[in-house]
């Protein structure tokens, strides 16, 4: 009786296995919904509709964008975290989503544990600038300016909770200043400011930013990124400018509902990195200062999302950030 069961359970494993195998082989048969939890015109937005062509090529079927703005990103994770895990509904991720929960009081979905990563897509890196009127020239003129106007220095952001609140506070923690903050409703207003010299410093996206320090109306410290931009390869990180290990950057990427099937998972990673090899797609975003990842496997991307949750945590409970 024993042995029976045994073989039947056997039969049925490999009953189930086959049928997943014969799920991923057909899969797509369907249009497939993407979900970027952004209004149109974001870099969230943009982004994924500049992968959704090659990638519904590689697939063989049309991927419908389906925009769902709103509370951070929190209402359109929410609707794809929900969906049944079958490849057909998937997530445009961003970085921001890893510092939700320790932004907000309630969040209804786990990153960690309701998604399954896909692949990263690209990383945009913030570049750390002032007005030129302002005397430091280099990161560590800055520091000790700072340093010796505990307090008194102004920086901005485009709102509280914000990937640039949260990078300029992790570089105000590893470097050991206080500076004021100053939020703004969006980075638009914020830059404009910094630009007519009524903000003194802030971090905001190279493809805002490039054209400013081009055209000499800010000056740049360094990169967020770990590595230099190759769109403007003259301006070194801010860790090798003189603050070792910083590192904070905007990335963008694809999640799946968990559960969905790792053979659709490896299908589906196998089009993104297909996709991001594409040398037309590759060249308008490395033009936009935008670093594309093909090589960052499921694995991968969940670590570092695991990491980013751990890291914005930290961030936000050192800098007094209260969820709202």
């Amino acid at each position: 009786m024993m042995a029976w069961r045994c073989i039947t359970v056997s039969a049925g494993a490999v009953a189930a296995a086959l049928a997943m195998q014969a799920t991923a082989a057909e899969y797509p048969d369907h249009p497939v919904r993407l979900i970027v939890p952004s209004t149109p015109g974001g870099g969230t937005d943009l982004s994924s509709r500049m992968v959704v062509p090659k990638l519904a090529e590689y697939l063989g079927q049309q991927i419908v964008v389906d925009n769902r703005g709103g509370a951070s990103g929190n209402i359109g994770a929410e609707l794809a975290a929900r969906a049944a895990p079958d490849g057909y509904t998937l997530l445009a991720a961003i970085a921001s989503l890893t510092s939700n929960p320790a932004l907000m009081k309630k969040v209804s979905y786990d990153l960690a544990r309701d998604f399954a990563p896909v692949s990263m897509t690209v990383t945009v890196p913030n570049i750390l600038i002032s007005h030129p009127s302002l005397p430091a020239k280099s990161l560590k003129e800055l520091i000790a300016f700072a340093k010796s106007r505990p307090g008194q220095l102004q920086y901005g952001s485009a709102g509280v909770g914000s990937m640039p609140h949260l990078m300029m506070e992790l570089f105000l923690n590893m470097a050991g200043v206080r500076m004021i903050h100053v939020p703004y409703k969006g980075a638009g207003p914020m830059l404009v400011d910094v630009v007519a010299g009524h903000i003194p410093v802030t971090a905001s996206n190279i493809l805002s930013t490039l054209p400013l320090i081009k055209s000499g109306r800010v000056h740049a410290y360094g990169m967020t990124s770990s590595k230099r931009s190759s769109a403007a390869p003259d301006i070194p990180t801010i860790a090798e400018a003189g603050l070792p290990g910083y590192e904070a950057v905007t990335w963008f990427g694809l999640l799946a509902p968990a559960g969905t099937p790792r053979e659709i998972v490896v299908k589906l990673h196998a089009g993104v990195a297909r996709a991001m090899q594409d040398p037309a797609l590759r060249k308008r975003f490395i033009d936009d200062g935008a670093e594309p990842t093909p090589s960052s496997s499921p694995e991968e991307f969940a670590a570092l999302i695991r990491a980013e949750i751990a890291k914005w945590t930290k961030v936000i409970k050192a800098a007094g950030i209260q969820p709202e």
